[in-house]
């Protein structure tokens, strides 16, 4: 009778799962159709198809420990779940974007919660959380910083090109050299390239960097890292268009400054997390050290 019963429990908690997994796929289906599409026509978020690769990769890592953790369901988990599908909801009426595609994390923080308990979603918290790195900000937010960088960029740019002795004379966006002239446009703004060093940035120190602070601190050097190599990018263009003309800011050589100047960003962030490895090293030997002198004397 007890092999029964456990039977039969577990089989209504896989009906139930089934259940669950069908009602997310209803709901969620357009959306993630429409976020991949989104991932695959804008080069600038396709670092979104790494994201949930990744995610997918820390659960596994987890797996062994989440096997031997016995479920332990909690009703708040049922309200976290309630107050997701809530906001997808109220999303979708008014058509907000980013909150429908955000509020899956929240459902799917619920689900965890109240089907394995809440030792299981401490265990998966870092990896909901970084699937947040695959949905791209809310269009207001890139709007409200766009204009901003534009100008810094163009800004940098110019007092380069005027410490190289180029002549030059920046109005707002538009920077103009004695044969031609450069727009910083939405697209060399570096917003978009900022977002994806910070996704990368965020991979790459979970994986290299041991404790919260130094991950932290290599993820918020991202921004800056980021902002201060797409002012070089059109810096070095200004040069060029001001040697060899303006063909050289168009075509083959924008596309690949752009992808030159990210892979010398995210080298940058390596070489941070680097030095910061041989500095805890030295911190440590010096401890040690003294710890070592204090027990002798």
């Amino acid at each position: 009778m007890v092999g029964r019963g456990l039977i039969h429990d577990q089989g209504r908690a896989l009906a139930a799962v089934a259940l669950l997994a069908g009602l997310g796929a209803w709901l969620y289906g357009p959306v993630l159709a429409a976020l991949v599409r989104q991932w695959s026509d804008e080069p600038d978020y396709s670092h979104g198809f790494l994201i949930p690769v990744v995610a997918a990769y820390l659960v596994w890592q987890r797996w062994p420990r989440l096997r031997a953790m016995p479920a332990a369901p909690a009703a708040a988990g049922l309200a976290v779940l309630i107050v997701g599908v809530a906001l997808f909801v109220l999303a979708h009426l008014a058509a907000e974007l980013f909150v429908m595609r955000a509020s899956l994390i929240v459902v799917l923080t619920g689900l965890v919660g109240y089907l394995l308990g809440a030792g299981h979603l401490r265990l998966l918290a870092f990896p909901l959380v970084y699937l947040l790195l695959m949905v791209p900000p809310p269009a207001i937010v890139i709007n409200a910083i766009t204009f901003p960088l534009q100008l810094f960029a163009a800004g940098a740019a110019t007092t380069t090109l005027q410490l190289l002795d180029v002549p030059v004379l920046r109005e707002g966006n538009i920077i103009t050299l004695a044969n031609t002239k450069l727009e910083v446009a939405e697209a060399c703004s570096g917003v978009r390239s900022l977002l994806a060093l910070v996704a990368m940035a965020t991979t790459y120190t979970y994986f290299t960097q041991p404790t919260l602070w130094r991950r932290a601190l290599v993820v918020l050097s991202a921004v800056p890292i980021a902002i201060v190599a797409n002012a070089g990018r059109v810096a070095g263009t200004g040069l060029l268009a001001h040697r060899f003309g303006d063909a050289v800011a168009q075509g083959f050589f924008h596309s690949f400054s752009g992808w030159l100047v990210f892979v010398a960003a995210l080298f940058l962030l390596c070489l941070e997390g680097f030095v910061l490895d041989r500095v805890s090293c030295v911190v440590v030997t010096l401890h040690t050290r003294r710890s070592q002198a204090c027990a002798r004397g």
